[in-house]
């Protein structure tokens, strides 16, 4: 406990009893009061201070994981949103509340290490821009291949990454894009991606093409840009791009993935409001799950294919 010393001068004791033999005025006396009342509470450390009390609420309300009662959207219930249509290998038939796909059972899986049972859990539609786009959520957390960067947190939270991703490239056999070994091999082709994805960033700046990327506003749209011969070649995560070969457009094939970029890998992370109370209960739930192996047993479970494609240098 801080200890304070009020020290009242003698000038100021002598001013008191002097007013005290002559009485002043009675609202020049209630003023003194006023003011002296404020000055000792001011010293003493006892002024309200409301700003203080709401971030030390904020603070608590964010350190608090008690499982099943966090501060969801809907009181005892965890909204979990994806986009439509949902693809494999991430969910199974497109139906995120099934528990198949990786996406689908890390979700349940986080819920429950949260404290919600798949009951407890409701899913909502988003698409994949308006996830991480400015603004409050109607969602608890979204998972939907979102990779974390600091362009994007400056608008929402991240939990910690539940998966490392690569980007491969996708060509309909027997064509040039399918021939290439390099990524200058890559340069002079029409490639594609959907928007707002790493998968185009990848394009911008890695490959850094001499013709402009066509961007997709859904994969879909870029399988039948491929299939229809509007571009040499698609890039996609890895996972989704052993899918898409396939099962979806099997006269396709991975032509190579890309190494990652920088130190540290590229990785989805599930997506909330910014500063939202709930990205540090999120956070050591995928920690958690991480460390005890439970996320290399979904991986291995649902994306064992993702394996030994090329790497483009």
């Amino acid at each position: 406990m801080r200890t304070f010393t009020v020290v009242i001068s003698t000038k100021t004791t002598m001013y008191c009893q002097s007013r005290a033999m002559h009485p002043a005025p009675h609202a020049l006396r209630r003023a003194v009061a006023v003011a002296t009342t404020a000055l000792l509470a001011t010293a003493l450390g006892c002024a309200p201070q409301p700003e203080d009390k709401a971030a030390d609420a904020s603070s608590g309300s964010a350190g608090t994981c008690a499982k099943g009662e966090l501060a969801t959207k809907t009181s005892g219930k965890l909204t979990i949103a994806t986009d439509e249509p949902a693809y494999e290998p991430w969910f199974k038939d497109d139906k995120p509340a099934g528990g198949e796909g990786f996406e689908s059972a890390v979700a349940y899986t986080v819920a429950k290490q949260l404290g919600y049972d798949k009951s407890a859990v409701v899913w909502q539609s988003v698409p994949f821009n308006k996830a991480f786009a400015p603004g409050e959520k109607t969602f608890d957390f979204d998972i939907n291949q979102v990779s974390i960067s600091d362009e994007r947190k400056k608008a929402v939270d991240f939990s910690s990454g539940y998966y490392d991703v690569r980007q491969a490239v996708i060509a309909l056999k027997d064509t040039k894009a399918a021939k290439a070994k390099s990524i200058a091999d890559l340069k002079g082709l029409k490639l594609g991606a959907q928007v707002g994805t790493t998968s185009l960033n990848y394009i911008d700046d890695v490959v850094k093409p001499t013709q402009e990327a066509a961007a997709y506003a859904k994969n879909d749209q870029a399988k039948s840009a491929l299939k229809n011969g509007q571009v040499d070649a698609i890039v996609v995560d890895l996972p989704t791009a052993f899918y898409i070969t396939a099962a979806e457009v099997t006269d396709a094939t991975i032509v190579g993935q890309f190494e990652n970029q920088g130190a540290a890998p590229e990785q989805f992370g599930l997506v909330l409001d910014k500063g939202s109370a709930l990205t540090s209960c999120v956070t050591d739930a995928v920690d958690a799950l991480r460390e005890d192996g439970t996320l290399d047993k979904l991986e291995q479970q649902w994306l064992s294919d993702a394996v030994d494609a090329p790497v483009l240098k």
